[in-house]
């Protein structure tokens, strides 16, 4: 019964802290609120209300290995007004990886639909670029929506895009 309760304990401070900090894009560089902005206007020019981004709609990690935060803006949790599905779609949700270059500048390397992502394990060797592994629409691997297709990519600074066969 402890357990229950310590349990029940935490997850009300975690929504709490969520509560307590909403996103704020003004905390990112510029190049991540350039691809944050891409939200309001979709939006915008969908006739929608304001925009409500999930505290996160930017995660800050080093994929690169070079010690550098880099970022993935993923907007599957974005509304537009009342809207969910502006960002999301059969193919998945807009998700963009923006890396920081060694003047501290960051370059967008990805932007498309992806239905889900994972970063896999940490690479053994320092300072190696990590690996996602991209869920995405059936098309990318030329069947169709419903089929699985999985692409994985070494995050470098290098841009990439997936393509239809």
């Amino acid at each position: 019964m402890r357990y229950l309760i310590l349990l029940l304990a935490l997850f009300a401070t975690t929504a709490r802290a969520d509560d307590a900090n909403p996103f704020n894009f003004s905390n990112y560089p510029p190049g991540v609120q350039k691809a944050v902005r891409y939200a309001n206007e979709e939006c915008e020019s969908q006739g929608g209300g304001a925009v409500s981004f999930a505290a996160n709609t930017v995660r800050r990690i080093d994929l690169t290995g070079d010690g550098r935060d880099d970022y993935i803006v993923d907007f599957s949790n974005t509304k537009c007004g009342e809207r969910e599905t502006t960002y999301c779609g059969t193919g998945g949700c807009v998700m963009t990886i923006l890396v920081t270059l060694p003047d501290r500048s960051v370059r967008q390397v990805f932007d498309g639909y992806v239905r889900s992502y994972a970063i896999v394990a940490p690479p053994m060797k320092r300072g190696a670029p990590r690996t996602i592994r991209f869920d995405l629409h059936g098309s990318y691997c030329g069947g169709f929506g419903a089929q699985a297709c999985v692409k994985q990519k070494a995050i470098t600074t290098t841009p990439f895009a997936f393509s239809q066969p």
